[in-house]
């Protein structure tokens, strides 16, 4: 008998297809937010910065921006924008941009809360602790994100300590963005190798949600759904770049593809290699899935062979193997899908296995991993 628990989100909305600007005026009226503190990168800041566009028009609801965020959300970046909201006596961060973004304002947040004002305080914060789970939420942040990395629909992120070289998990159920806003206006910019490759991550939430060992009833209809729109939003927007629907059934398969996993049944085996390439050998966030996903799909071929199958048929390509489609489909947009593409050579391969072992996603691959040599079997069919 299929049993099991799934824990709903405590994120209280997400509004689509309507202009952010609009939306988040009316969400801080409505909980009477009065000082919004933008965060973003240094590429949407600038004279004609999309970051810089949201502050105008907000006026003086809007009382600053930081723009100090880098790619894999480094830990200094955390508690610098803690430190300016803190000046600034924001009460609502508002993300604009990707995952890094996004996971690093979540990060703010609860640095917010527990006071933190320097790096090495986030030690005793970190996923698990009973220091973060005892945390009573403050500041809260609302998110309009211009990729498809998905990020702002979990509780979970994802912080680089840079001196270790090394990403870790934070988590609290407030983490998750009180409001999120998909405008596919504010994408119609994003770089498009950005667009595709976060695409391809968002590809990577649905194929583990639908290859996870763990049948849960809600996250394989959501997963379905959203691979599927993301198939087909992802090949439209290729064609055609300004088409806004396309643009839209991208953000709202990866909305569905996400959402599985955000109510806790996890990611698996690529997610896992994809943390190590990223926090450690910088390889940036969405590329980890082009090249990690297509090798564990094939290292896992003869375990649950039908999920394969299933995910080559959402993707449009019956009868191939999961692992050709899933390569097929990064190729056609133009996207590496080799080690050796991205700058990582198999004299990292045993590190990179070794750091992979202590992450949570894979002890959800469908075919058991249990040393490093099985990730390092792995990474060389990614070389």
């Amino acid at each position: 008998m299929l049993s099991g628990t799934h824990r709903n989100s405590l994120q209280e909305q997400v509004v689509y297809g309507r202009p952010a600007l609009e939306v988040v005026r009316e969400l801080a009226a409505a909980w009477d937010a009065r000082r919004v503190m933008i965060t973003t990168t240094a590429s949407l800041d600038g004279v004609d910065g999309l970051a810089t566009g949201l502050k105008a028009g907000l006026g003086e609801l809007c009382v600053g921006l930081f723009s100090a965020v880098a790619a894999h959300s480094p830990r200094t970046a955390v508690i610098a924008g803690a430190a300016e909201a803190r000046r600034l006596e924001a009460d609502l961060l508002l993300a604009i941009g990707g995952g890094s973004v996004i996971d690093a304002t979540k990060v703010m947040q609860l640095a917010l809360w527990a006071g933190l004002e320097a790096p090495e305080q986030l030690d005793d914060y970190r996923a698990g602790s009973a220091k973060a789970q005892a945390l009573q939420p403050g500041v809260r942040m609302l998110a309009v994100p211009t990729t498809l990395s998905a990020a702002e629909f979990t509780p979970f992120a994802g912080v680089t300590d840079t001196a270790r070289r090394a990403k870790e998990g934070f988590a609290h159920p407030r983490l998750a963005p009180r409001a999120v806003v998909l405008d596919p206006e504010l994408t119609v910019e994003t770089p498009p190798r950005l667009w595709f490759s976060t695409g391809m991550k968002a590809v990577d939430h649905a194929v583990e949600q639908l290859c996870n060992p763990v049948r849960t009833p809600y996250a394989d209809a959501l997963a379905t759904d959203g691979l599927k729109r993301l198939a087909a939003g992802l090949a439209a927007t290729h064609a055609h770049p300004a088409d806004l629907d396309a643009r839209l059934e991208c953000q709202i398969g990866m909305w569905l593809a996400m959402s599985g996993a955000g109510a806790g049944r996890g990611l698996g085996a690529s997610h896992a290699i994809g943390h190590v390439l990223g926090g450690t050998y910088g390889v940036p966030h969405g590329l980890t899935s082009c090249v990690a996903l297509p090798a564990v799909l094939k290292w896992n071929e003869g375990v649950a062979d039908h999920r394969q199958a299933l995910v080559a048929g959402l993707l449009g390509q019956p009868g191939r193997s999961a692992s050709a489609a899933v390569e097929g489909l990064a190729r056609r947009l133009g996207l590496p899908t080799r080690l050796s593409e991205v700058g990582v050579g198999p004299d990292a391969f045993q590190a990179i296995a070794e750091a992979t072992l202590h992450d949570r996603g894979v002890r959800s691959n469908p075919r058991p991993i249990t040393s490093a040599e099985d990730v390092v079997e792995i990474l060389q069919l990614a070389r």
